[in-house]
């Protein structure tokens, strides 16, 4: 069974400013890189084999301070992702209510193709590391997604810098968990 350590990274602008960032190449601001330091330091005990980022900017920046000093190569992959949002990118609630009412209505992809995006990548990583820690550092809304095929229901989004701690076997997901003590995976 592989361990996967899923990561949201660290806080950028426009999570600040509540902003929908979809495919949006924005990067970590200061507090966000103080999240992904103190990433690093609650796992510094955890003994990953790889490690793997969204090619965004905020999650492959994430990654690269958790893995700084560590004999680690972050592999980046597109397939991490958030979901493109389409014309709502860079607006925040209020303009999206505003501007296209019935949130229904998003362009971008769709949440079938989000979701089997996403659970692929993460079963495809697992198969990849059996046995092994793995850290994959991406977006809330993936972190969400990943949450709900396992639980089957809905919960509050991770905060930036937040994890869960997921399991995967040959026959795909089993569990998922907010990581408290990531020492307990040592």
């Amino acid at each position: 069974m592989t361990t996967i350590f899923l990561v949201r990274h660290g806080e950028t602008d426009w999570n600040a400013q509540h902003r929908w960032q979809g495919h949006a190449d924005t990067e970590l601001n200061d507090r966000g890189r103080a999240q992904a330091y103190s990433l690093r330091d609650r796992l510094a005990d955890v003994p990953f084999q790889a490690a793997y980022a969204s090619d965004l900017r905020r999650a492959s920046e994430t990654a690269q301070i958790v893995v700084a000093g560590r004999d680690l190569l972050v592999t980046i992959d597109p397939a991490l992702r958030e979901v493109d949002i389409g014309s709502w990118e860079g607006l925040t609630e209020a303009q999206v209510s505003e501007r296209f009412g019935d949130r229904q209505r998003r362009d971008g992809e769709t949440k079938k193709a989000f979701r089997q995006r996403v659970l692929t990548v993460i079963e495809r990583i697992g198969r990849a590391h059996e046995d092994a820690n793995v850290l994959v550092v991406t977006h809330a809304g993936v972190a969400r997604t990943v949450q709900r095929a396992v639980l089957a229901e809905s919960s509050s989004t991770i905060a930036n810098g937040e994890f869960y701690v997921v399991h995967v076997d040959d026959d795909g997901l089993l569990s998922i968990e907010l990581a408290r003590n990531p020492r307990a995976f040592e």
